[in-house]
């Protein structure tokens, strides 16, 4: 049947309505801005290096990349450059954090995949590039960075970390359970030829397994961290692991009696850091040989903050963004933890922040993570700007700690050509606040924006439409 004039023209008018309406994707919804050409101006500008800030400094960026960093006076808006009054506030390279997730504790031993929520909100924190550090859901991992990478979905640059390998104990029904080196082996050839570019062993490893994976994984040029307890830091640091994870809290050389490849049952190994000394000889004899054989140690305070006695609860603008089944059960933990008084975890905190900093000032490569686990309580969108004002707490300068959150971590991933700094050149990604840096307050200012290759993300629209939302997606 053919169709008249007027039914085509309702036609088409119908078919212009439906594209007038279909929904801007997430990559529209939430830009703030993008320009060709877009001139920074009145920044106090923390570059990277550990330099200190220069006040009233402009960067302009073309095409996604630095193209000039300089005062003020110095540079020029081009004709038809989107500018932007920075009014002071603290601009500093997108973080790079080694230690972040794309799933979020929803009960006791299980963990939900927010492969949705989660890339926003981490832009929304000033994340620009993160590994994953061990995965649940590592298809979904896999094509969430496929889509960020092709310009399909919002959110940082992935290195995707293989699912956690762990030994033949049970840790949770989500990781696999490896019976022997071989078993180990075969895990980083799959998950390397599927795309995995990192991978991280777990607590129940024997050191033939770790020292399996480490070989396998560096013939297929890509780097080894673990979160360790059967295999001590020594033990790992001389098989030629790439990095320690969560600073020196993971750490069972100190425990008496220690088994090789048994991870210490029940608290023993808290107990042997809460009874070490702060200046013991020991803990330096290990850090000296962790820096020797270039072995990186990810900082994650704001994890184990959590368990600690005497520390404060998660921010409430951070807790809105649960669900509130998940928020009551954290508040339920949390307030336990305060209630039992003083613990091991509270005074083994301020010393592991002590060890992490001399770490770092002895020469070894210190980045950081935020490693949202545990019970709850560490939340994209917040938990980065939580683990620099914890750094900034453990005696770090403002300087030093952007350093240790953006080009440390670009230094460990071998990208320190494309990212982790502010000069001509390198790819545009940048966090802007609201107000300068405060040199001696720990305290950061409002995020302004996060901006990525140049495109700035809208931090207030992200945070109040994922409200409630995480623990569904």
């Amino acid at each position: 049947m053919k169709k008249t004039p007027s039914l085509l023209l309702a036609t088409l008018v119908s078919t212009v309505a439906v594209a007038q309406t279909t929904p801007p994707s997430d990559v529209e919804r939430y830009t703030l801005f993008q320009a060709p050409v877009t001139l920074l101006r009145n920044a106090q500008l923390y570059d990277g290096t550990g330099a200190a800030p220069r006040e009233h400094m402009s960067v302009l960026i073309r095409d996604g990349r630095i193209a000039d960093v300089k005062p003020d006076a110095e540079l020029k808006a081009p004709a038809g450059a989107l500018v932007k009054d920075l009014n002071g506030g603290a601009l500093m390279p997108g973080f790079v954090l080694l230690h972040e997730h794309m799933f979020y504790p929803t009960e006791r031993g299980s963990y939900g995949a927010f492969f949705q929520s989660f890339p926003l909100l981490y832009l929304a924190g000033g994340v620009t590039t993160m590994r994953t550090a061990g995965s649940m859901s590592p298809y979904a991992d896999l094509n969430t960075w496929k889509d960020i990478r092709d310009g399909k979905a919002p959110g940082p640059d992935l290195d995707v970390t293989a699912p956690f390998l762990n030994g033949i104990q049970a840790f949770v029904a989500q990781v696999p359970r490896l019976v022997d080196a071989a078993d180990a082996v075969r895990q980083v050839g799959y998950w390397a030829d599927v795309g995995a570019t990192s991978y991280k062993g777990y607590m129940h490893l024997t050191q033939e397994q770790l020292a399996a994976i480490v070989k396998a994984a560096h013939e297929r040029k890509a780097k080894v961290t673990a979160h360790l307890c059967a295999v001590t830091y020594a033990e790992a640091t001389a098989m030629g692991i790439d990095n320690l994870e969560h600073g020196f809290f993971a750490s069972t050389d100190f425990v008496d009696g220690k088994q090789p490849d048994v991870c210490p049952s029940g608290d023993a190994a808290p107990k042997s850091l809460d009874a070490l000394a702060v200046d013991d000889p020991r803990m330096a004899a290990l850090q000296k040989q962790m820096i020797d054989k270039k072995v990186a140690l990810t900082s994650t305070l704001t994890i184990f903050e959590t368990f600690s006695y005497g520390r404060p609860m998660a921010p409430a603008a951070a807790l809105d963004l649960l669900m509130p089944q998940l928020r009551e059960q954290y508040v339920l933990r949390y307030t336990a933890i305060q209630r039992g008084g003083p613990n091991p975890h509270g005074r083994i905190f301020p010393k592991n922040m002590v060890w992490e900093k001399r770490f770092h000032d002895a020469g070894g490569l210190l980045v950081a993570g935020t490693d949202p686990t545990g019970y709850g309580g560490v939340i994209p969108g917040y938990s980065s700007l939580r683990q620099f004002e914890l750094l900034r707490e453990a005696g770090f300068d403002a300087a030093t700690t952007v350093k240790v959150m953006t080009s440390n971590g670009a230094t460990y991933l071998g990208r320190t050509a494309d990212i982790g700094r502010i000069a001509p050149g390198l790819r545009a990604d940048l966090v802007a606040f609201a107000a300068p840096l405060d040199a001696a307050k720990p305290a950061l200012p409002e995020v302004a924006w996060t901006m990525k290759a140049g495109r700035a993300w809208d931090r207030a629209k992200i945070l109040n439409a994922w409200k409630g939302q995480v623990g569904l997606r």
